[in-house]
């Protein structure tokens, strides 16, 4: 939805609909294999850094007492600078591996022999053959842009949590994991809220043809490397605000289930190895 031309779509479902009649079932999982393969690396470098980056700011005095126990903990603020600092760590591994996403899921070929791209070897062999290894950084501000509103998730997790925990010993109080569970999905809400701008321009700027130079719609001239600025002049441009905020919806959709699931693990094993240290 968000790469492509204004009005080829009316929506999530007319996508569905048109991607299995033309390119059939299995067309919806095109471009699977470097996410399957490289989140659990992103995903290992974002939380892994996100706990480093708390006991850091606990450790430069970003801390506030605990109600009751006046035990310091981190404050609201600092769990979201921590989210912020690890989003933009976790932008380095990221990048590449969502390039290679947006290049394969944008090929509508029915038959792989017809696509560009066989799979993510080859894609990423191509496009170090023509740019270097740069070229797998393409749209690498954009990145940026889209993981620096991890600063919203984390902040907006740990306010939940409190909000949660205020609750012991009344009638509403639920367990730890499933408040883990609640706090996540709901933050992340907030999070594809804020940073859906972002993801459209992270996204454009790596669907531009390969390879470069790359050619700019709105002008009669070419670039060999795409901004963040131009990019979203050209969105703002050729479809208003409401071109930064496509594909909106169905990231509402899988944001609940997804990072409900992905917190419920994540802080649940923290609790196990009695590693948690910035909360109280």
């Amino acid at each position: 939805m968000q790469c492509s031309p204004p009005g080829t779509y009316r929506g999530a479902i007319d996508v569905l609909t048109k991607i299995v009649r033309n390119e059939g079932f299995r067309a919806l999982y095109k471009g699977a294999t470097p996410p399957a393969v490289g989140w659990a690396a992103i995903d290992s470098v974002l939380l892994g850094s996100l706990h480093n980056y708390r006991l850091f700011l606990v450790r430069q005095g970003m801390t506030e007492p605990t109600p009751g126990s006046g035990i310091q903990r981190l404050t609201l603020f600092g769990h979201g600078i921590a989210g912020l600092m690890a989003g933009c760590t976790s932008a380095f591994i990221a990048t590449p591996v969502e390039l290679l996403k947006v290049k394969l899921q944008l090929q509508s070929q029915r038959s792989v022999a017809e696509r560009r791209f066989k799979g993510p070897v080859h894609c990423a062999t191509q496009i170090i053959r023509v740019q270097g290894i740069q070229g797998l950084y393409s749209g690498f501000t954009g990145s940026l842009a889209f993981r620096v509103n991890f600063f919203w998730m984390f902040l907006s997790f740990e306010a939940l949590m409190r909000g949660f925990t205020s609750l012991s010993g009344t009638r509403f109080e639920i367990s730890t994991g499933s408040a883990n569970f609640l706090s996540g999905g709901l933050a992340a809400f907030s999070y594809w809220i804020m940073a859906i701008p972002a993801d459209n321009l992270k996204n454009r700027m790596m669907a531009y043809p390969y390879p470069s130079p790359y050619p700019y719609p709105s002008e009669n001239t070419t670039v060999s490397r795409l901004s963040l600025y131009r990019t979203a002049r050209d969105i703002f441009r050729r479809d208003g605000y409401p071109g930064f905020f496509r594909g909106l919806g169905p990231c509402l959709l899988r944001a609940f289930p997804v990072n409900a699931s992905a917190f419920f693990v994540y802080e649940g094993v923290m609790r196990l190895l009695d590693a948690e240290k910035t909360r109280h």
